[in-house]
């Protein structure tokens, strides 16, 4: 038996152990930079003793910056703590095959100390929080997100010895929607397509995008957890498919000073029971809709560092490149950050602001606890921005990362809906990045000064 959408039960697991057709479990969380780490456990281990009891992983893995050093600042980990672990507690509704490692299945695990309780800070949990008030409300959301990459004929390696200088991208020009353009670099995206179909996601379609070698695979929307769980997958699985075609692919939000990858995110408020948009009243917003946007109107500031976690992130916001700079809404409008798509049954919010280096679980907790604000305090809606919203007189998505960390720890909002624990600790991790970028000499700054200055 298979499970619902393509996933994998445990007496399925259990008889593909058994008869030789898997041989490796890999269990993993989503870390703060939105990675999947963890380990690959040989599945009869998995079956006897890890599906009952779970497995340990060092707690620093929520308390390292990119490059997986041990940094100061954060409660729940360090030295003075002795880097202690806490559980990986596998998901069972998570398990599936990975048809790109041969043998192999996947689930996700949640978090938790030796007490049981949750690890807070874990991204997960904190799209579970949001998602369990969002329930006690009679509602759930649901989502999908869209990310670009752009390929290169490089290997990863090669990129790295080249210090990512002179790629060759896989298109010359641009392919938004190109036919011809999709073909160079189709036996990768069918790979890709294929593979994530085989794990259990619902794939829609693969497109080109402007940027040189840029391009999209869709996929159908989903409980809000769910997606993130398959966003984060995918986001593994098509770097790993890319390295065994002996090519390269990046989600960074702005690679050069082309267009940048975006990770659009489009949700809607359903009945808890019923599946009903309440969003909707005929093709128009319900009075809940128009207070849903109008919470993420409010919100959308303060809580940016959710969406936009990076440096490199805000890079994006330039006018006239297709994302967002003025915090409004429209219909259709791709010059606002927030933009209403469909009508009636499929009504819903795109969010414009994350990049493809966004960790789904926070910007997707980030969107409810925005829409709940809304709906809770019967915010009222303004009217929706019609023309371009590059040039409007309105707020500006935050400029840089220090604007949003401002932002983030002076929100009340923020405290109220996640807790201190988890500002304190996402207002580290934009620290360690400022530190850490303002120590760096830039090969700009050597242009700029070596000789001239």
């Amino acid at each position: 038996m298979t499970g619902p959408d393509g996933l994998l039960t445990v007496e399925q697991l259990r008889a593909d152990v058994d008869s030789g057709a898997v041989d490796t479990v890999l269990i993993a969380f989503t870390d703060m930079q939105g990675r999947l780490q963890g380990k690959r456990l040989h599945a009869k281990h998995f079956m006897e003793d890890v599906l009952e009891h779970g497995t340990e992983g060092c707690n620093y893995l929520l308390a390292v910056d990119v490059d997986m050093n041990t940094v100061e600042g954060y409660a729940m980990s360090s030295w003075s703590r002795g880097y202690g672990d806490f559980m990986f507690v596998p998901d069972l509704t998570t398990l599936r095959r990975v048809p790109w490692q041969e043998g192999s299945v996947l689930l996700l695990a949640d978090l938790v100390w030796d007490d049981g309780s949750d690890v807070v800070a874990s991204p997960r949990q904190i799209l579970k929080r949001q998602t369990a008030r969002l329930a006690d409300a009679g509602m759930k959301a649901l989502v999908g997100t869209e990310l670009e990459f752009i390929v290169f004929r490089d290997t990863y390696e090669d990129a790295w010895r080249s210090a990512y200088r002179d790629l060759d991208p896989a298109n010359l020009y641009n392919v938004d929607y190109s036919m011809l353009g999709t073909a160079r670099v189709e036996p990768l995206l069918r790979s890709i397509r294929n593979a994530m179909s085989g794990a259990g996601m619902k794939v829609e379609s693969a497109k080109g995008e402007c940027n040189l070698g840029q391009h999209e695979i869709a996929f159908k929307y989903d409980e809000a957890v769910r997606s993130c769980d398959n966003h984060v997958i995918y986001k593994l699985g098509a770097k790993e498919i890319a390295a065994q075609q002996q090519m390269a692919l990046t989600f960074m939000a702005k690679f050069n000073e082309k267009e940048g990858n975006s990770c659009h995110i489009h949700l809607s408020f359903r009945g808890l029971e019923d599946d009903k948009l309440v969003m909707a009243s005929g093709r128009g917003l319900s009075p809940l809709g128009k207070a849903f946007i109008a919470g993420q109107q409010a919100c959308l500031r303060e809580l940016t560092l959710l969406f936009a976690p990076n440096i490199n992130s805000y890079k994006r916001y330039v006018p006239g490149s297709f994302a967002p700079t003025a915090v409004k809404w429209g219909r259709d409008n791709r010059s606002c950050a927030l933009r209403l798509v469909g009508h009636g049954p499929s009504l819903r919010l795109e969010n414009r602001v994350p990049g493809g280096d966004v960790n789904p679980y926070l910007a997707v907790a980030a969107l409810i606890a925005s829409g709940l604000h809304g709906i809770e305090n019967k915010l009222k809606l303004e009217p929706a921005f019609e023309g371009n919203a590059y040039e409007a007189d309105a707020e500006h998505v935050p400029h840089t990362l220090r604007d949003a960390l401002e932002l983030w720890e002076g929100s009340a909002l923020a405290r109220e809906v996640f807790g201190e624990e988890v500002v304190a600790h996402y207002a580290n991790m934009a620290r360690v990045e400022l530190t850490a970028f303002d120590a760096a000499v830039t090969d700009w700054e050597r242009f700029r000064c070596f000789e001239r200055m």
